[in-house]
């Protein structure tokens, strides 16, 4: 039978890849997104074989049109801004916070069997202690780690109150295809490329010997869809379960790239975390989870999905 599912956030950089992977298993699916920072060239490949809703999560009317009928709502949608919401920790509350909230709370009214949130290995903060590891107590440093870890409180709320089936998935560090190397949020995966592809200087902050736990996107992607397959619940880390320097991840850009850029380093920003990467037994065991994607693939499938631009 055809599984009905919502994405919010479905025209992001994340909620893109993972409609995609839906309509490859056969599911029927609506994205709903207000287009704030999701784009509708990330649907144009599948524009005609999904429904849009062009709405937003604290619309709690524009939510129970969206549900009625879903059996999963993927909760992707949020204030993506770490420096954003330390300017605006009221915005961000807004968004993340009422806005899960009201996702729960219609999905609950129309019956949705699973909602799979989508929540960030920020909620650990600058904890040393390696590797991160869902039992360890969060420690969120910004107003956007607050609202993440608030997030799961409130699907494990609901998971425990009502029944209702709530996985929380604590992302590391996403990258892949259509992840905008310009956006004031980019990561260095996407920035490292454009400046390979344009034969500009790779900077790194700092000795580059620094970590961090890289998934790729079309991994990430299966995760959420084995978490709304599953019938466990509660939080998970989603990441390769590795620390990558950026000098290893620098040295793969270039070479996948074949670029001629130098890589130059500077002094070491304030509040960086140095080290970090996942225990993905939790999700190994309860989802299925597993890395299928190297980095040297992954960073060479990135390239050729952005080389186009340039």
């Amino acid at each position: 039978m055809t599984k009905n599912a919502v994405v919010t956030g479905g025209a992001g950089f994340i909620g893109s890849n993972l409609v995609e992977e839906l309509l490859i298993d056969g599911w029927k699916v609506t994205v709903f997104d207000n287009l704030h920072t999701g784009k509708p060239e990330n649907l144009k490949g599948v524009a005609d074989r999904i429904r849009f809703i062009n709405g937003d999560v604290r619309d709690r009317a524009a939510l129970k049109e969206a549900f009625f009928g879903a059996d999963v709502v993927f909760h992707l949608a949020a204030d993506i801004s770490v420096a954003g919401s330390v300017k605006n920790p009221a915005f961000t509350n807004d968004v993340n916070v009422n806005g899960t909230l009201n996702v729960l709370l219609e999905a609950r009214g129309a019956g949705v069997k699973k909602v799979v949130f989508a929540s960030s290995a920020a909620v650990y903060g600058n904890d040393p202690a390696l590797p991160k590891r869902e039992d360890m107590m969060p420690r969120p440093e910004s107003p956007y780690a607050v609202s993440k870890v608030t997030g799961e409180y409130y699907c494990n709320a609901f998971f425990s109150l009502y029944g209702m089936g709530c996985v929380s998935l604590r992302f590391f560090n996403v990258y892949g295809p259509r992840q905008d190397p310009e956006s004031q949020y980019a990561a260095v995966v996407p920035a490292f490329i454009s400046r390979a592809l344009s034969g500009g200087d790779l900077v790194i902050y700092g000795d580059g010997r620094q970590t961090r736990d890289f998934v790729y996107v079309k991994d990430l992607a299966r995760a959420l869809i084995l978490s709304a397959n599953c019938s466990a619940s509660g939080v998970f880390n989603i990441g390769c379960g590795k620390g990558i320097s950026v000098n290893e991840l620098a040295r793969a850009v270039i070479e996948k790239s074949e670029s001629r850029s130098r890589v130059v380093y500077r002094d070491a920003r304030a509040g960086d975390v140095k080290f970090s990467y996942a225990d993905v037994t939790r999700a190994g065991e309860a989802l299925g989870f597993a890395v299928d994607t190297p980095l040297e693939e992954g960073i060479g499938k990135t390239i050729e999905s952005v080389g186009n631009i340039f």
